[in-house]
């Protein structure tokens, strides 16, 4: 769950496919003014994720790197040992090596930017104080 208020940041895209972005300058009632311009809630379709510690997508390529990179140093060290290369991956190579590039793979696919509104996400206001 998010809120917003008065003075905070917001990136959000129109339901007519514009993006916005900037600080929330007055909410009144079921609208709310940024820049200069007024926005039903209604019209608002999707609002940017804020960025956290935790970056599903620097991590995922991180893991991916570490993945090919296992696989890579496996073959360089096989044919410098001269070994046929059936011989340069143990099975526990193939699993930690799948592994990193699955996981690496699994955080780049789920690091989404924005969260859709209408569906699982929904966009509210609450009044409080005199109508």
């Amino acid at each position: 769950m998010r809120s917003y208020t008065v003075g905070d940041h917001i990136t959000f895209e129109t339901v007519y496919g514009q993006w916005f972005d900037g600080n929330i300058d007055d909410l009144h009632r079921d609208t709310v003014y940024m820049n200069g311009q007024a926005f039903s809630y209604k019209e608002i379709g999707a609002i940017k994720r804020e960025r956290t510690k935790w970056n599903n997508k620097v991590n995922g390529v991180l893991l991916t790197t570490a993945g090919v990179g296992l696989f890579a140093i496996g073959a360089i060290n096989g044919g410098i040992r001269g070994d046929a290369a059936k011989q340069w991956y143990t099975t526990s190579g193939y699993i930690v090596g799948g592994a990193l590039i699955a996981g690496g793979v699994a955080l780049i696919v789920t690091s989404k930017k924005y969260y859709p509104l209408g569906g699982r996400y929904k966009l509210q206001y609450l009044q409080i104080g005199r109508h």
